[in-house]
């Protein structure tokens, strides 16, 4: 099996409706999931150019999942069913 990183994208005040869907959604990945990860409040973005808040809005990292996959086809079927604000991006994580 192949880890794959969910990052979410997009912040709105949770309603207990999408507090649902996340739970309901977290239930169906259980068996995939190697860390439900956590969810981001304001962060920093540091460059040459110096830092900049980054506050919480739809193009925000939200949070990120962690799961076992065979594929980046099949970690992508599972997100289909994400109940995202914005987006999800995926990532294979490389293995050394």
């Amino acid at each position: 099996m192949k880890k794959f990183v969910y990052l979410h994208f997009g912040f709105v005040k949770p309603t207990p409706e999408i507090m649902q869907a996340w739970g309901a959604w977290f239930k169906s990945i259980s068996d995939k999931m190697v860390d439900q990860g956590g969810h981001f409040s304001n962060g920093r973005e540091i460059s040459k150019s110096g830092t900049r808040p980054l506050p919480m809005n739809m193009e925000s990292i939200t949070g990120y999942t962690v799961i076992e996959a065979e594929s980046l086809d099949a970690a992508e079927k599972l997100a289909q069913k994400n109940p995202f604000i914005a987006s999800v991006r995926i990532y294979e994580v490389m293995s050394k």
